[in-house]
């Protein structure tokens, strides 16, 4: 590491490729938990309202572990943190294993925390690809550890398919096992990870600003919010459709392959949504993938055939890759490097804290009043998002006419 503070480029190589690889073989447990949880959840649940609470508690082990897991980074460094998220992503396949075996639906739920726990870390990837990164290069870094979910995208629900069924008594007992291998090996991946650390006392002895401060930061309030929508959105349709399609009779499998090339639009673009940042602005960009997701929802409403279904998520994903990624990128110009850990780690405790209403609230609505509802209600917070991000816009402009 150079006495600036950044690292080498073979290093900063280095860490992008082992991230974007670890993303990837960490993204097989979300896929594996959103194409399975309200399925095995329905099966297992003592009321079909609850079907989707497995993917809620998923969502609410991500917000209540994303402080801790930034405090283990803050004090002992994110190779730390990184570890210890993959270790409970191993615990979390095998338990929902024994859970599907045993047939409990409370031991399933135990499971699901733990993976939103390792989900809480891996959040943390596409920051750590920042670390010690020229900021002129730091949206490129971060899109492109984003990148590696294409192969999640691929990997994750083929994963589900080919393994679903190879315990023939016991349906996806199989995939749990698949994705606590996974974790495993995302774990050997980022013992290679070389990051610069700023230890807590320094940080203290630096005087980084309260977050009460940061969190007034007019920027902060757009990027907050922008990622907490595109995040909320994604997973507030995206856990009520597999469920649908089953509701509405399509097979098991048009739902894993919805759900892959959902994953796959949520990731692809991140190969050039950093050049477009760098290009047009992350606000510009953050805007666009409102947009998207407002498509994406106009799509659901047009039918109920597998092709809506498809065109919707499809739609979706790409929304949440330009929102959430200009979010992340809004975030990094609101802080400085010795704020980055707490900023950054209450950034996503609030994105996920408000999701996880969204996706407790979809199982609901789906199973009392259907598919269309819940797209309708997706209307209220993307709407607020857009008006926000303008405000935003409209504010940077006359700043910069009465300069």
């Amino acid at each position: 590491m150079s006495d600036s503070g950044l690292l080498s480029e073979a290093v900063q190589r280095g860490n992008i490729l082992r991230l974007a690889l670890a993303q990837a073989l960490a993204g097989a447990n979300a896929v594996v938990i959103f194409a399975t949880g309200a399925i095995v959840g329905d099966a297992l649940a003592p009321s079909s309202v609850l079907a989707t609470l497995p993917i809620t508690v998923f969502v609410l082990g991500m917000a209540a572990c994303i402080l801790p897991m930034g405090a283990v980074a803050g004090r002992y460094g994110r190779r730390t943190a990184f570890l210890l998220g993959t270790g409970l992503g191993v615990l979390a396949g095998l338990v929902a294993a024994l859970a599907v075996m045993v047939s409990s639906f409370a031991w399933f739920n135990v499971a699901t925390f733990l993976g939103g726990a390792y989900a809480a870390v891996v959040l943390s990837f596409r920051f750590a690809a920042a670390d010690g990164v020229a900021p002129e290069r730091r949206a490129r870094a971060l899109s492109l550890v984003m990148a590696g979910g294409v192969a999640a995208g691929v990997v994750g629900p083929q994963l589900v398919t080919w393994t679903m069924d190879l315990w023939p008594a016991q349906r996806f007992v199989a995939t749990f096992f698949a994705q606590a291998l996974a974790a495993a090996l995302s774990a050997w991946v980022l013992l290679g990870v070389r990051l610069p650390h700023v230890r807590a006392s320094q940080m203290d002895l630096a005087g980084g600003r309260p977050l009460s401060v940061i969190a007034r930061q007019p920027l902060f309030i757009a990027a907050v919010l922008t990622g907490a929508v595109s995040y909320l959105l994604m997973n507030f349709i995206m856990t009520a459709a597999p469920l649908a399609m089953h509701l509405h009779g399509h097979a098991q499998a048009a739902a894993n392959s919805a759900l892959q090339w959902h994953v796959i639009a949520m990731y692809a673009p991140s190969f050039f949504t950093g050049h477009l940042i760098s290009r047009w602005g992350a606000t510009r960009v953050s805007a666009a993938g409102l947009v998207l997701i407002g498509l994406s929802v106009v799509a659901g409403l047009q039918g109920l055939s597998v092709f809506h279904f498809d065109l919707t998520l499809i739609l979706l994903g790409l929304g949440w890759n330009f929102g959430f990624l200009g979010a992340s990128a809004l975030v990094l110009e609101c802080h400085s490097a010795t704020e980055k850990t707490r900023v950054q780690s209450f950034n996503d405790f609030i994105v996920f804290s408000l999701m996880a209403i969204g996706s407790f609230a979809s199982g609901g609505l789906l199973s009392a009043y259907g598919w269309r509802s819940v797209l309708w209600v997706s209307w209220a917070p993307l709407l607020l998002a857009a008006l926000v991000l303008m405000w935003v816009l409209l504010r940077a402009r006359l700043t910069a006419v009465r300069a």
